[in-house]
């Protein structure tokens, strides 16, 4: 991995607006940020902001100087907007002081670095030069419009491809929990930032559990929602309609008040879901509910069953959620060859994104061997795998219909992940082919929803012996986010996984 001293620092955005962050000095186990108490999260900051107890240029400079003084130790920032992030909570608290009230008026929060932010490049894990984004992308348009003060942009993988984030442009992101380890990818940078506490919730992508891998492995809510939910747009389609914008955040309220804050269409949006009210979901009682627990992976040829550490937490969850009244029952999906559907798509996607880097000799070897894969794999073959995206629904949907042919459950539990969160350097050297095998061995249960377009929620499950943490999934049919908003909330207040900090707080 590279070091702070081959970290670039002069591609910032020739407004100002944005600067590059330094990369870790050699992290330790001792390398704290400089902070006194837990800052407040992201529902709490809006109404402290509201009531007057607090002014957003106290709540974004503590924000900076968090981020600022932990990037040495957990590296999860590829850009800052220091200046333009003062500017703008000065301007929120002109307006609170006038009575105007938005849902986030005044609010950190940071964003993925494949989100375009005006004025700022959008490297998506690349190394080299990019021109800064002209325009905000639809995403940021609505945080902005809820009134949010975007402070950064955080690391990602290159083109999101890992469930690490790791690469030669930027170094290494670590775990809040424990900085040997990775914090899961590719938006290992936002779930870092906010298990750390730098900022109140973060907002990253899923094309194959890149939201709910890292929350899993930082002890965070992840929200994958449905496909269209949240726009991305400038993309139409992205990475052929697997990969989805979702909200990291401590507690489910947060995260559904930051889904609720930038979802909606964009004009040119191809997927168009009808809205949900996640917060009002996230108050509400699910009721009683039938849960189908899920052991066994879609087939990938590892092998891979889980962890006896993500096993026992996973059962844990399973006996509270059965505790709270739901009928909890062993299933096994009809997942199929599902993979079929997958490898073309998520191929071509990297293909379409790695043909427009400007510098391809700087891209990761693995990278290019993707983009060779995905050229050969694009066109009729893309287009046969999406045509089978109607028989997956029909026969993975069958666990959720009730009738002669169908289970009949309301929801899929299932583990995030199949082993605990990775050492930092665990994926290095391996040639493309061997980096796939590991990776489908670590993480086996995220993908299969982002073929489906259906939604999922990672509820943190507890944690390893040696403290790392590990999640489970709450899966859903088409459109179920409200559904599974409530089950995690009332999870939340039977578990109470909030009260649990990682040791570098």
């Amino acid at each position: 991995m590279s070091s702070a001293e081959t970290t670039r620092t002069d591609d910032a955005a020739p407004d100002g607006a944005g600067r590059a962050v330094p990369g870790p000095h050699s992290p330790g186990p001792d390398a704290t940020p400089a902070q006194t108490e837990p800052p407040p999260g992201l529902a709490d900051s809006a109404r402290a902001l509201a009531d007057g107890r607090v002014t957003a240029t106290q709540l974004v400079s503590a924000a900076l100087k968090r981020i600022e003084a932990s990037q040495g130790t957990l590296n999860a920032f590829r850009h800052l907007r220091a200046e333009a992030a003062l500017a703008e909570a000065a301007e929120a608290d002109r307006r609170l002081a006038a009575g105007e009230r938005l849902p986030l008026l005044g609010v950190p929060v940071a964003v993925k670095d494949d989100t375009d932010v005006a004025g700022m490049p959008t490297h998506f894990g690349c190394a080299g030069d990019r021109i800064a984004a002209t325009a905000d992308s639809e995403a940021v348009r609505r945080l902005r419009a809820a009134g949010a003060v975007i402070v950064g942009k955080t690391n990602s993988c290159e083109l999101g491809q890992w469930p690490f984030t790791e690469g030669a442009a930027f170094g290494a992101t670590r775990n809040p929990w424990h900085t040997d380890h990775t914090p899961g990818g590719s938006s290992g940078g936002s779930a870092a930032a906010v298990a750390a506490g730098l900022v109140p919730a973060a907002l990253g992508s899923d094309g194959a559990g890149s939201v709910r891998i890292p929350a899993a492995w930082t002890h965070l809510v992840g929200i994958k929602p449905q496909r269209g939910r949240i726009s991305v747009h400038p993309h139409s389609d992205a990475f052929q309609g697997l990969t989805v914008n979702g909200p990291l955040a401590r507690t489910v309220a947060d995260a559904a008040l930051l889904l609720d804050a930038v979802a909606g269409p964009h004009p040119d949006d191809p997927h168009r879901p009808p809205p949900v009210d996640a917060s009002a979901a996230a108050r509400r009682d699910p009721g009683r509910l039938r849960i189908a627990l899920a052991w066994r992976p879609p087939l990938t040829l590892t092998g891979t069953m889980p962890h006896p550490d993500v096993r026992r937490a996973v059962t844990e969850i399973a006996e509270a959620l059965a505790r709270l009244g739901h009928h909890v029952e062993e299933a096994r999906p009809r997942y199929g060859l599902i993979g079929l559907g997958f490898v073309p798509r998520a191929t071509a996607g990297i293909a379409e994104l790695a043909a427009l880097h400007p510098e391809p000799a700087l891209l990761d070897a693995r990278t290019r061997s993707a983009l060779r894969t995905g050229t050969r794999l694009g066109g009729r073959v893309v287009r046969a795998a999406r045509a089978r995206e109607v028989h997956q629904h029909r026969r993975i949907g069958a666990l959720f219909h009730r009738g002669r042919s169908g289970a009949g459950f309301d929801v899929l539990l299932t583990p995030t992940t199949a082993l605990p969160p990775p050492r930092i350097g665990r994926f290095d050297g391996l040639s493309a082919w061997r980096t796939d095998v590991a990776m489908t061995e670590a993480c086996p249960y995220a993908w299969p929803w982002n073929v489906l377009g259906w939604p999922g929620v990672n509820v943190p499950a507890g944690f390893t012996p040696d403290g790392l943490p590990v999640g489970a999934q709450l899966l859903g049919p088409a459109r179920s986010e409200e559904r599974l908003v409530s089950l995690a909330a009332q999870l939340e207040a039977d578990r109470r996984w909030y009260e649990h900090r990682p040791p570098i707080l």
